[in-house]
This record gives structure tokens, sequence and C-alpha cells, in this order.
């Protein structure tokens, strides 16, 4: 992409109504334009951003076994109503009603639905276990919306479902969603510890928040120092090996940490470490609480029938955007973790007008374009330190800087946007350089 044609609505100054830096940063970046409160229309660089996010979070759904529907955002307050839960959700919830005065209601999650669906289909425990998941906005009415989209009212959600005949069969379900959750954060380039959670208004007796450590976080949490060392990758694990899962499961949730909310000092280990975090995702096991209200059942072996035990896993997929910004930046603008960079390099032409200079540029744009990988060439008529300046605020992992000087060398620089280090590369090996660059970062995580 050459950013003379490309639309990024960048910004010098910090916008006075941001409070926090992914918010400040993500509206000086071009990324978002506030429509309303807590409602942003996701421009070109931004939109990028939540599409590589979301298909990490797809592959990994799919690996571990989801399959892919689409809800609709707008839903009948019947299922609500039926469910128990229209009128103890509280005002977050959007009601409306259409043209023939039938109540209805946005979206804030969607348990009824998906257990319509399920009820609907499935009669018999030989059609178990079955997990569905989406990708879908959600709204909820926030009462004071603010943080950009760290605290929207309208958010872009992955939420799953589990549906299985026995309480043992549930929670096997919770395991793999469990370790698919630290698979995905991996995939994202992030360490995200997993913590016991109290499971609000959806209901259940077992959850768990995922939390990206931050010191500009949201709620103060509580860990171990044995964090540092756990492997929180689950590489080796296979969601069909049981007894492996289950024995990563319990090494991980047998090691402490607690959000503010239940985190007791009489319990906590000697050696704790008090820090901030962002709740990137949640998860919960929550039994029959659905089925029985919504008469979801199976006929088990017996014949007999019985209400199915459900579970839901939520990941926040626009809410990641703004928490890696928080947890990855500096003053001059946003440090993407390679998997999720809106633009993999950016080339930076100082001096276009310059004929070999910009046929250089213009060589290195094509072949590093022809690899695969995200280009964004700075081929406006403008200041160098302009250039810089908005090559790191939009952060992309590498940067190649071509002038008329290096080009008479048979060089270029290169900057590493992460830990900004620079270095001279010799022309003819730059797209192996380049390449192989980007490999060893999205091995690092």
């Amino acid at each position: 992409m050459r950013l003379s044609q490309y639309f990024l609505p960048t910004l010098k100054e910090d916008p006075k109504e941001a409070e926090i830096a992914s918010h400040r940063l993500m509206l000086r970046a071009g990324m978002i334009q506030q429509n309303g409160a807590g409602v942003y229309t996701w421009l070109p660089m931004g939109l990028r951003v939540l599409r590589k996010i979301e298909a990490i979070v797809r592959r990994n759904q799919d690996a571990a076994g989801a399959q892919e529907c689409l809800m609709p955002t707008i839903q009948s307050a019947d299922l609500w109503k039926e469910s128990g839960r229209y009128d103890a959700y509280g005002k977050e919830m959007l009601r409306i009603t259409d043209r023939h005065d039938r109540e209805m209601l946005y979206g804030p999650t969607n348990e009824e639905v998906i257990t319509d669906i399920f009820r609907s289909h499935i009669k018999s425990y030989k059609d178990l276990p079955k997990n569905l998941y989406h990708i879908q906005w959600k709204f909820r009415d926030e009462i004071r919306p603010r943080f950009g989209v760290m605290r929207g009212r309208e958010f872009l959600m992955k939420d799953n479902y589990s549906f299985d005949l026995t309480k043992e069969d549930a929670e096997y379900s919770y395991k793999k969603m469990f370790l698919a959750y630290l698979k995905t954060f991996r995939d994202l380039g992030l360490r995200v510890i997993p913590m016991k959670a109290d499971t609000g208004p959806i209901g259940g007796d077992l959850s768990h928040e995922f939390i990206l450590l931050a010191e500009t976080g949201e709620s103060e949490v509580f860990v171990d120092a044995k964090w540092n060392e756990v492997d929180l990758a689950g590489k080796d694990i296979h969601y069909n090996n049981k007894p492996q899962l289950e024995a990563y499961f319990d090494e991980l949730t047998n090691i402490y940490a607690a959000t503010d909310e239940i985190h007791n000092p009489e319990t906590a280990p000697k050696d704790i470490i008090q820090t901030r975090g962002i709740e990137v995702g949640h998860i919960f096991y929550f039994g029959t609480k659905y089925s029985e209200a919504m008469n979801a059942t199976v006929q088990n072996k017996d014949g007999k029938t019985v209400p199915v035990e459900m579970g839901s896993y939520g990941i926040g997929v626009s809410r990641l955007v703004g928490a890696i910004i928080e947890a990855s930046h500096d003053e001059a603008g946003i440090k993407w973790p390679s998997e999720i960079a809106p633009f993999d390099v950016g080339i930076i032409n100082l001096k276009v007008g310059d004929e070999q200079t910009s046929k250089l540029c213009e060589d290195v744009y094509t072949k590093i374009s022809a690899t695969g990988l995200d280009v964004l060439y700075d081929d406006r008529d403008t200041s160098a330190g302009a250039k810089f300046a908005n090559m790191d605020l939009i952060g992309a992992p590498w940067q190649i800087i071509v002038g008329p000087k290096g080009v008479k060398m048979g060089m270029v620089e290169m900057k590493q946007r992460m830990t900004g280090e620079k270095f001279d590369v010799k022309i003819s090996s730059l797209i192996e350089t380049i390449t192989t660059k980007l490999s060893d970062l999205k091995k690092g995580y």
C-alpha cells in the first residue's frame, strides 16, 4: 500500500477526549473515529488489525473443534424472558420494539439464542458434544463508556457455547477451551495469565478470566512469581489427550493468580507480584442453568430425557486491540506484535524525486509485497522527520529507510520498532534479511 493513496488520517496532537494510551494512540494513528458515545467507526488501518486478530481467534476455535455460525445482533425478548434474564440483566441491555410492538433487544451475549438453536435440532446424546461459535458485534449500554474500545458500548466479540451430556464431559469441554485460549493468545504474540473469576450475570460455578499484564491496566491483580517461568503456550498438548490436558489445567490453576475482587492475602503465597492487568477473555461453565429454563434436553443412553450441560466462552476481539496497545507502546506510538501488525514492513523514501532512491524504493516495495508480507510505502513528498514520526506512530515491526547516500553505497537502513535497534543491510540481501527477521519475531512468543 502506498501511503500517498491510503486513507490514514493521523493526528499530530493528542485528542483531548482520550484518557488512556490506547484510546489516544488509536485516534492519533487513524485507526478509529468516534461515531457516538462508546461507538466507533473502524477505519482501514484499525480494521486490518481487527481482522488479523479475528483470523487467529477463528483458527484456534476451529482447531479446538468448535464450529462457526453467525447469530443475529437483534434478538427476540421472548427468549430472554424464557431464560429469566430479561428483567434481571439490567439497563445495560438496549431494549427496543419493532413496528408491530414486538419486544426486541440488541444482544449483549448469546446464551439464549444458541440454546434455542440447539434445542431445535439436537435430541440425542449420540449427537453430543457440540461446540458452536461466532464472531459478532455486541451492544451493552454502559452507564459511562470510556477508554475508547476498551470500554465501549458496541464491541466485536468471539463467543462460543459447548453442549455436553454430563458434568464430567462439560468440564472437559471447558478445559479444551482453556487450552484454546492460551494457544490463541500465544499466536497473538501475547503472554496472558488465567485467573479464577466470579461468574457474574452469565451464571455458573466455574470461571476464569484471561488477564494481559499491563501497568496501565484497569484492574489490580496479584500473581505468584512462578508465572514468570510457566509455559503458557501449551504447544505440545493435544485437545484429545485428556490426561495430558487435565494435568496441564491442574498445573496452571494451582498457581496463585487473582484479581483484586477475589484476592485473599491469607492464602496468597509470600512471593507475590502486585501489578495491573486487562481482561481479554472470560470462560464459564454453568451446567444446566439455561438448558433447564429453556428445555434444551436430549435422551441419554437409558432413554431418559435430561438437560444438557453447557458452557460459554468469550474473547473481546475489538477490546484486544486496545489492550495490546496498552501493553505495548512508547511515547512515539504503537509497538505491534508482528503477528497482528497492520503492516509488516514500512518503507520510508527519504528523497522523493531522486531517481535512484525512488527506483530502489519501488523495487523493494514490489519484491517484499510479492513475498506475501503487508507493506506500507511512504512515498509522500514531505519531510523525513514527519515520515519517521508517522511510521513510529503506526508501529510497523520493521522499517526500511532508503536515502541517496545509502543507495550509492548499496545499503539501506533497517529499524526494529519494538527495540529501536538500527543496522545497515546490503540491498542485495534485503529481501532475505527482512523475511528472516519477521520469521524470527513470530517464533518469539
